[in-house]
């Protein structure tokens, strides 16, 4: 018996169709985690990391949209909880600083990367255009991690407690996205 499956999982197609509703989640809650640092930090030269990192969040919200709707994928009914939620952390780490905002972009981007290779792993070759997808993604994602470092992170005030806590909150996101 295959002990990674929940016999409430479903089939191969709902369980493709829980991974691109948490990714395309994940995607949209990112972009306003950066739409959330920008409007605080604006038009600092600080911010221009976070910008080009927008960017790739919304190009990666974008595919994922259209995947959803190819496949008639349902989005995760918190959305609206996501909006809210997304800004207002991407906000508060702005306010306490662009190093404390790229520690939240190393926090979030760590257990998004781990999230897709778990994906992939599950997958095993058995989708190819959701892989592809899901690779690319995790690629920048890493780059954001790196970036996210590079620029600082591990500088921001309290780092360990801000990292330990954004991640576990990044974790309940994707268990409820997958879910509701």
């Amino acid at each position: 018996m295959d002990k990674t499956r929940h016999p409430a999982d479903g089939g191969q197609e709902a369980r493709k169709a829980r991974m691109i509703r948490v990714d395309q989640a994940g995607e949209y809650g990112a972009a306003r985690i950066y739409a959330g640092q920008l409007a605080v930090l604006g038009n600092r030269p600080e911010a221009e990391a976070i910008r080009e990192m927008a960017d790739k969040e919304r190009e990666h919200l974008e595919r994922f949209d259209a995947m959803m709707n190819a496949r008639r994928v349902r989005p995760t009914l918190l959305s609206p909880i996501w909006h809210v939620a997304g800004f207002a952390l991407g906000a508060a780490t702005a306010l306490a600083g662009p190093k404390t905002a790229m520690a939240c972009t190393e926090a979030v981007e760590q257990v998004i990367v781990d999230h897709y290779a778990a994906q992939k792993a599950a997958l095993g070759g058995e989708d190819p255009e959701l892989e592809t997808l899901i690779t690319q993604a995790q690629a920048d994602e890493s780059e954001h991690k790196a970036r996210a470092i590079a620029e600082g992170a591990g500088q921001a005030p309290a780092h360990g407690p801000v990292t330990a806590a954004i991640r576990a909150g990044t974790r309940v996101a994707i268990w409820l996205s997958e879910r509701v």
